[in-house]
């Protein structure tokens, strides 16, 4: 990225600035900002380098000696960092006392700490250099900024070659002078997170500094479209068109269903049509509740379980398209109101899908569960009542079969308790927890762990069983509540605006306990810029920041793994994303497919055990090394989520990349090419 400088500049000349950059250095020892100022500014979405020289200070204001220029050095600094400075660049021979203070700040509020090193007489030797960045990461810099000056041809070389010795996403070295002109674009080359240029029409900061404009030119030449910004003349154009997040499918489901049990009628606001939502409607109205759409708003007459029992055990048949959780739903919730056998069918990718331990798990509470060639797959047939008891199995093959029990066991005559062991996927059993609570019906539940979950106060990440208590006897009553916004389909957007651009997202709740609500962790851990206002429902912007390499667990959100795996692709260094095993029997083998896209686009990758491990490169390093991601014909396996994930890579191919089937995302979200387009400039 190119990082602009602003310096000698008051409040109001900033602003104008600000918005043509796509990333910049506020220079706090010559620019006029009081504390108002400094708090205004770094609150920006831009990511901000805040910047205060000490010798710059003082030639500034006589008045100050070496010790109370430090003291108003730090003073600026620290109040940058509270206001949200995203870096804070702290000179190498700034005094101790100075430095812990702000590394102390920085730290408390996540902001990355530089420390630099300037020559402006010359260029040392390499001993001297490496010496120099290993000193900056010593002294508590999470980035080392070392910049000589260029006096001869060599010089620039030198400094360059640092980057074959240390991370180069923690590394910003080039040269100053005509001779180091080039060295600052071709550290981006080498992986720099960012670069120095003078702000637009602004003189230079240092000899040799390019215009931001000519090297926004020079560097994003190659890229064919942007995200949510237009770019003209090198500069960022941050009208960003809002996209409106559809209803969440899983909440949807859930809730769908819930409402055709009830004897009431249920409005479910914020309704999104997709397949999988019109395949929960159907088996509603096989159940005999009455559904239509009001202006936005999901309006289900429930039948009631008499009523849903008597239908089930007539037609003896439930078709339930071509979606997973509503056929694992079913299993026990036909078991518990049918006195017959019940057969679910499917479609599509459905048919072929393997449903690992459902037949297991409900052997445990006297169901059979069985299907072709002794498969358990669609069509499946449901034999036998289901029979509420204290018992315990493993969770690991996922939570959607739990989620079936959980909208089960309370329509059973007598209570039940159930021990789900090594559990994933955790956060969608208790979204059915949730909607359940809003139908009237009651669950308690006990999560237990070891050490680490007890110093974790409860994380999920470290549970190692799940305890859930079921009365039986109760009844669904009518609810009105609003849908989530889907985290799921949310994420695929941010990953395009954090990547290429820019993204402001609606309809999305921040204090949602949907399991995709992660890729806001992964995108920080990452290095994105994100922003939300007005409470946890306000709109959330993602601004273009460096990305480096990020570690996660994705064994709970298996459906972030697709984009997660682009996004890594334009990180600087090796990610490695957990959980593989958790993808063999999503629409495709998904775990297969995102490896074979990666090795496709010309992205060294691999899996080692459980665990997906990404080499990535930044955006303006696959730019200016030819790199970019390799177009083409891509196959989705009819996986919506990898055809989603294949569209935020086509914004960083060298040439088109081409779907061989497109309609897939009508599963989950059927105007998803449209919001995409609106994105995209």
């Amino acid at each position: 990225m190119i990082c602009s400088t602003i310096q000698n500049k008051g409040a109001e000349d900033i602003a104008p600035v600000l918005d043509r950059c796509e990333m910049a250095e506020i220079r706090l020892d010559s620019c006029r900002l009081g504390p108002e100022g400094i708090r205004y500014f770094f609150t920006s979405d831009v990511p901000l380098v805040a910047t205060c020289r000490i010798a710059s200070l003082m030639e500034n204001d006589h008045s100050l000696t070496p010790e109370s220029a430090a003291r108003k050095s730090e003073d600026l600094l620290i109040k940058a960092i509270i206001a949200g400075a995203r870096y804070v660049d702290v000179e190498l021979e700034a005094p101790k006392q100075m430095v812990k203070r702000v590394a102390l700040a920085a730290r408390e509020n996540g902001t990355v700490l530089i420390r630099s090193y300037h020559d402006f007489s010359g260029t040392g030797t390499l001993d001297v250099l490496r010496s120099t960045v290993e000193k900056c990461f010593y002294h508590d810099g999470e980035i080392a900024k070392v910049v000589t000056m260029a006096v001869s041809d060599g010089d620039a070389d030198r400094v360059l070659s640092l980057y074959d010795s240390f991370d180069p996403s923690r590394l910003i070295a080039f040269c100053m002078g005509n001779k180091g002109r080039d060295s600052r674009l071709e550290c981006l080359k080498r992986g720099a997170p960012f670069t120095y240029a003078a702000a637009e029409g602004d003189d230079e900061a240092a000899p040799g500094q390019w215009q931001a404009g000519e090297m926004a030119r020079t560097v994003y030449a190659g890229l064919r479209s942007f995200c949510g910004i237009g770019i003209a003349g090198g500069s960022p154009d941050r009208s960003c068109r809002q996209i409106s997040i559809p209803a969440s499918k899983s909440f949807t489901q859930r809730a769908v269903i819930a409402a055709a049990l009830c004897d009431g009628i249920s409005r479910l606001g914020h309704y999104s049509d997709c397949g999988d939502n019109a395949a929960a409607i159907a088996v509603a109205r096989s159940l005999g509740a009455d559904v239509s759409i009001e202006d936005g708003t999901l309006v289900v007459k429930g039948a009631g379980t008499d009523v849903a029992a008597s239908r089930l055990e007539a037609a003896g048949i439930l078709h339930v398209g071509e979606s997973g959780l509503l056929a694992r739903l079913m299993v026990p919730l036909s078991a518990v109101m049918s006195p017959v056998p019940v057969t679910l069918t499917g479609e599509r990718t459905l048919s072929g899908r393997i449903m690992s331990g459902v037949d297991a798990i409900m052997e445990k509470f006297g169901v059979k569960v069985s299907g072709p060639e002794g498969e358990c797959r669609v069509p499946l047939r449901v034999e036998g009542r289901l029979s509420p008891c204290r018992t315990d199995f493993s969770g690991a093959d996922g939570s959607q079969i739990i989620s079936g029990l959980l909208m089960a066991l309370p329509l059973a005559r007598k209570n039940s308790t159930f021990t789900v062991h090594d559990p994933v996927s955790i956060p969608y059993m208790f979204i059915t927890v949730d909607i359940l609570k809003k139908f009237g019906i009651g669950i308690s539940d006990e999560l237990l762990g070891g050490d680490d979950f007890m110093i974790s106060s409860g994380s999920w990440d470290f549970c190692s069983d799940i305890v859930f208590k079921v009365k039986g006897g109760q009844r669904y009553t009518s609810a009105d509540f609003d849908l989530e916004g889907d985290w799921s389909t949310a994420a695929n957007f941010l990953v395009a605006g954090a990547v290429f651009g820019r993204a402001e997202l609606s309809g999305l709740d921040t204090a949602s306990i949907q399991a995709d609500l992660s890729i806001m962790d992964i995108l920080m851990d990452a290095g994105a810029s994100l922003s939300q206002y007005d409470d946890n429902e306000g709109n959330i912007t993602v601004q273009r920041a460096p990305l480096r390499a990020f570690s996660v667990d994705a064994s709970h959100c298996p459906d972030l793994f697709p984009v997660i795996s682009v996004l890594a692709a334009f990180c600087q260094g090796t990610s490695r994303i957990s959980g593989v095993r958790r993808l063999s029997h999503k629409e495709s083998d998904r775990g297969k497919a995102i490896l074979d896209m990666l090795q496709q686009m010309g992205v060294s990758a691999g899996i080692e055990d459980d665990t997906l491990i990404i080499e990535g490169h930044s955006l303006t390093q696959r730019l200016l090394t030819g790199t970019l991601l390799k177009g083409g014909l891509y196959r989705t396996r009819h996986d919506h989520r990898m055809a989603m994930a294949l569209s935020v890579a086509s914004l960083g191919a060298d040439s088109p990349i081409e779907l061989d089937d497109s309609l897939c995302v009508s599963k989950s979200c059927p105007m998803f090419f449209d919001l995409f387009r609106r994105l995209v400039i």
